[in-house]
């Protein structure tokens, strides 16, 4: 059952974080998780001692739950405590003094420039489903294309308007964690999608990408899509919004642009975050030497 600690921590995070409801999902989780563990053991969160999430720690690792998981989970445990010691009047965090596992320091997987070219081509290759909306394919068309032009998080291409597409200038205005406003550039390929999808749709304004229903496109209605033209690509393991993202950022790495601007057209706030991508440029080239190298 919710406390009143919880409720406040969960109406500060929505009102003065402007979290996202993926994220206010996963601190709920994390909450209910350590309870659920807890059991009847559970007195409440003021009266937790840092050895109940000591042993709820080693619980985790012994079950095998991977490091970002359990990172993820006390990352909202921390955050909960920091609530209640600055806002709710507690001594201290019992959180604070566990020691998490370092993180794993796996590189993303990207696509080639060739897989992207045949993922971007495959909406309009295939037979169109006599069920749907002929503007269909030309709507996916244009997801993928602005997948890979802006390097979009799928929260911030699902909450796209009409209006927040400037076809002149072309760049597009985006709102991502944090209620952080960018402006990306969007090209070309990009642009022109859209304009051949809004055509079809005889879209003016509101939502920019719609469902069959003509109500704004879900998450769930992007993974299908993805799923959709990776059975029918050569493309050798599973497609995301978030691979398209790193494959996006790592790119524009390999043709020379400087990290500074990745960052900005990322919206990472902290330049660490987008360093990961150097990684995978330098294993490209790796990869890159020794397949090419006579001596290598």
């Amino acid at each position: 059952m919710i406390d009143s600690d919880e409720i406040a921590f969960f109406t500060f995070q929505a009102t003065e974080k402007s979290a996202s409801p993926r994220t206010l999902a996963n601190y709920q989780d994390a909450l209910a998780a350590y309870q659920k563990w807890r059991g009847e053991q559970f007195t409440g969160w003021r009266s937790a001692v840092g050895d109940d999430f000591r042993d709820y720690l080693f619980a985790l690792m012994k079950q095998g739950f991977k490091r970002a998981t359990i990172r993820l989970r006390f990352a909202a445990l921390r955050s909960f405590y920091k609530f209640l010691v600055l806002r709710r009047g507690l001594a201290h965090s019992p959180v604070a003094e566990v020691l998490l596992p370092k993180p794993e320091r796996g590189l993303p997987v990207i696509l080639s420039v060739t897989q992207i070219d045949e993922l971007l081509g495959m909406p309009l290759k295939l037979p169109i489903d006599a069920k749907s909306p002929s503007w269909l394919p030309l709507r996916d068309a244009a997801i993928l294309e602005l997948f890979y032009s802006c390097g979009l998080r799928i929260s911030e291409l699902l909450s796209l308007d009409v209006r927040n597409i400037d076809f002149i200038g072309e760049t597009v205005r985006i709102m991502g964690k944090g209620s952080k406003e960018r402006m990306v550039p969007v090209g070309g390929p990009a642009i022109n999608a859209i304009q051949r999808y809004r055509q079809a749709a005889a879209i003016t304004s509101g939502p920019l990408f719609l469902s069959k229903r003509l109500t704004r496109i879900t998450q769930q209605a992007v993974d299908q899509l993805l799923k959709k033209y990776l059975r029918h690509s050569s493309i050798p393991f599973a497609i995301s919004p978030h691979k398209l993202r790193h494959s996006f950022a790592t790119h524009l790495l390999d043709a020379g642009a400087d990290l500074r601007s990745v960052q900005s057209l990322l919206g990472h706030a902290s330049l660490s975050t987008t360093q990961i991508y150097t990684h995978v440029t330098k294993e490209r080239l790796k990869q890159a030497y020794d397949t090419a190298h006579p001596r290598a």
